[in-house]
This record gives C-alpha cells, structure tokens and sequence, in this order.
C-alpha cells in the first residue's frame, strides 16, 4: 500500500468530536471531489467518488451521523488502465441532496436563482478546528503524499483557479507556505519541504504517518552527512595525494640537479621526511619535525622548495 493511500487510511479512522468539524470536513470532500447530477425536476444528486474504501465508508458514517442520510454506496471497477475499484457516494435527491449543499456552501442562491459556488464557503472554516477537519476533508478528497524514501512532495488537485486559491490561503493560515501551479486543466497546491509537509500531517492529525515520514527523513539525512563527510574525506585524501606527488617532484629534481645539500637546514629536513612519509599529510609530517612545527610553517617550507624547483625548470627551458 503507498504511504499516500496508508495516510488516508489513519485519517478515515477520525471521527469529529463536535457538529461543526464534521460539517467542516464533509464539506472539504464534496468540494473536492463532489459531482452535481440533475434528476429531472429541479432535483439534484450527489456523487462522491474515492479509490479509497475506507474514505468511503467513513464520510457515509459522516454524512449519516451528521444530516441523518443514508448515502448509497456503489462499488465499480476501474477503466482497463487501472487496477483495482472506485467507490461512489450517492446522495439522491430524496435523501436531502439539495440540503446537504446548501449547509456545505456549495449551493447558494443569488437574486433567487441556484448557483453553484466557487472557492471555500468562509462561514464553516471560522473556527481553527473547523479549519483543520475542512483541510483533513480537502485532502481525503484530492489529495497524495509522496513515499518520503523517494520525494518530498504533497499537492492537493483542485479543479479551479478560485478553489486553489482558497486551499492554498487555508493551508498557509497555520504559518506553512504552499504553493501553487497549473498542471494541464488542474490547479494543483502543493508542499515541497519535509517539515512543512510533516507540519502538515500534524495539523491533519495523521500522527502515525507522521512519525514514519520524520523517521525516513532523519535516516535520509544521516544518511547523506555520511555521504559527504566521505567524499569530503576522499576529497581531502585526493588534496594530501596529488600535493604530496608534486612536492616529491619537485624534491627530487632539487636533488638531481643541485643535491639536496645545496638547501638550508630547516628545507633539507622537510624534504627528507617528505621523502621517507610519502603518504602523510602536512600536519603529520610537522609533527616529526623536532621540535614540532605547525601545518602552516611547514607548508610554507614546501613552497620555498617549490619556488627553487621551478627556477630550476625556467633555467633548463631557456638551455
């Protein structure tokens, strides 16, 4: 199961305590994926469709705790794309469809004409409470979350402009900081950091979830510290190599051409324990200087015999 569906199922076993929550969240879920349908004579249905069985089962306990309405449940396959089954809410007519949108907002009257809404109705998200059972509804509705062992990523599919909008402010009320894009004929609000989107899971009330998403991501950061701090290892491995080749180098042509007696004491010393601790770093090497220098003293030895060297060299092209 992804961690997405297995999120959706720890918040489908939350049940409101207070009347208004449970309008609020009711409400966030026919926004999102509620369907209008006429039924001949100025009646309505409602459709509620979820690939998820235990949303389903839990807005028909909502629906039916709240306005008294048995909401049918109608169970269907997928197209042959897609494996697995759909589940359909059907608030019929008869069984106070038309209520049921007018107290979610959804349906409002305007010069005594029916007109379907836009956007988030902003008298049943006055509470914070409320505000968070509507956002729980809007994700059970429209919204997936990432495996965090491969993305950071958690967006909610709205299906215009204005309700993206007010999704994205409601998110945004408790300090996150979503954003917004327009992905073919989708508005889609999304989050991209770990800890909002684990800030998120804490204001939906999904705390199991969000225990596994903080664990994934505490072994991901380990996980990658390790990985520098080895290639900063490696890195500086490579710097003692290559620094320590040309320094040899240079040591060895100084003793061909001149012998290294030809150098003054504290030199001579420097390069012969170069020569005998090929592998050794500076600061290994000033250590076995008697008395002990420091890394910085003996590199600037290094460089006055790098500077000699390569007077040697300018000397040998112009022959």
């Amino acid at each position: 199961m992804s961690f997405s569906a297995t999120t959706k199922n720890e918040l489908a076993r939350i049940v409101p305590e207070r009347k208004c929550c449970k309008l609020a969240e009711i409400a966030g879920f026919i926004r999102m994926c509620g369907t209008i349908k006429l039924s001949g004579g100025g009646k309505v249905n409602v459709m509620l469709l979820t690939e998820n069985p235990a949303v389903a089962r839990h807005f028909k306990r909502l629906i039916r705790d709240y306005f008294g309405t048995n909401a049918s449940l109608v169970i269907a396959k997928t197209t042959i794309l897609k494996k697995g089954h759909y589940y359909e809410l059907v608030i019929e007519a008869e069984k106070n469809a038309e209520q049921i949108l007018r107290e979610t907002g959804i349906l409002m009257v305007k010069e005594g004409c029916n007109y379907i809404s836009d956007g988030i109705y902003s008298d049943i998200i006055k509470t914070k409470c409320c505000r968070k059972a509507y956002l729980r509804g809007v994700f059970l509705g429209a919204g997936t979350i990432s495996d965090p062992e491969k993305a950071y990523h958690l967006e909610i599919v709205c299906n215009s402009e204005m309700l993206s909008i007010d999704v994205k402010k409601l998110i945004n009320s408790f300090g996150l900081h979503s954003k917004s894009v327009i992905r073919k004929h989708s508005h889609v609000v999304y989050l991209k950091e770990a800890e909002q989107i684990i800030d998120f899971l804490n204001i939906l009330g999904a705390h199991g979830q969000l225990l596994d998403f903080e664990n994934v991501r505490i072994v991901k950061e380990m996980r990658n510290k390790t990985n520098r701090i080895s290639n900063c290892d490696n890195a500086n491995l490579d710097k003692t190599i290559n620094a320590s080749a040309r320094q040899m180098e240079n040591i060895r042509l100084i003793e061909e051409v001149r012998g290294l007696t030809s150098l003054p004491e504290k030199l001579r010393e420097a390069a012969r324990l170069r020569l005998e601790n090929p592998e050794s770093s500076l600061i290994e090497l000033a250590e076995l200087i008697d008395p002990p220098i420091g890394k910085s003293g003996l590199n600037h030895r290094f460089k006055k015999i790098e500077d000699l060297a390569e007077k040697i060299r300018l000397t040998q092209k112009s022959i």
